[in-house]
């Protein structure tokens, strides 16, 4: 019998793609930084920017100082459009996510998250309308781990177990996510039952946004599939 839900942010809850995105190319065209320049640095620290080892401010700053750019006023500006447009998603998600949710605490269930995130999206996802459906945010920034590395799900795990009072296995646990940075497969290998999350995927992808195939993840035939968020309440 399952006894907690975890969930994938992004792409599963919520999307970066519904709402008016504020990428790393946005930043270097407000900070008049060649974008080849910009993402030299952007893309290589993704890592430590996930783990808490630096956040998108300090970035962004190292980059407009060793560009001869730095304002703390224009710092300041971006970081603002940075989290803005983190908080829209909250806005635009999909209308099942919350009825979603209530239906699974309704029916005695835990819930969790367990999602890869930089600085300013740990602080939103915190402040959000969702915080407080959920017993559990396991968030990469904050933990120093990310996945697919097992470690953020052990944490999760004791963190559910804490939460319920008692010791919880995995295979008590549902993982819902959208299948990216290969979230599924470590669900999967770590023991707990995982279910692909495609809403996002379809609803996206219908969307006229040039190249945006390449930044969702695949539809994955060796994992069962949630079309829209109420079909997760068939799988507890």
């Amino acid at each position: 019998m399952l006894k907690a839900v975890f969930f994938d942010m992004y792409e599963t809850l919520i999307s970066l793609y519904k709402s008016n995105p504020y990428f790393g190319g946005h930043i270097s065209q407000d900070i008049g930084v060649n974008e080849k320049l910009f993402r030299s640095v952007w893309d290589s620290s993704e890592t430590d920017r996930t783990t808490g080892k630096c956040t998108t401010a300090q970035i962004v700053e190292r980059i407009m100082r060793e560009n001869g750019v730095y304002s703390a006023a224009l710092l300041d500006k971006v970081m603002q459009k940075r989290a803005a447009s983190k908080e829209r998603c909250f806005s635009t998600m999909n209308e099942q996510i919350i009825p979603m949710l209530e239906s699974l605490k309704a029916r005695g269930l835990k819930l969790g998250v367990i999602s890869n995130c930089f600085s300013e999206e740990a602080e939103v996802i915190r402040q959000s309308k969702l915080a407080p459906y959920f017993d559990v945010l396991c968030l990469s920034f904050e933990l120093g781990v990310c996945k697919p590395d097992r470690r953020i799900f052990e944490i999760a795990l004791d963190g559910m177990s804490r939460a319920l009072g008692e010791k919880l296995l995995p295979e008590e646990c549902l993982y819902v996510g959208d299948g990216g940075s290969n979230e599924l497969e470590a669900a999967r290998a770590f023991g707990m039952n995982a279910v692909q999350a495609v809403w996002y995927i379809n609803e996206v992808t219908e969307m006229i946004l040039p190249g945006i195939e390449k930044h969702l993840s695949e539809i994955r035939k060796d994992f069962p599939q949630a079309a829209t968020p109420m079909e997760i309440t068939a799988f507890v």
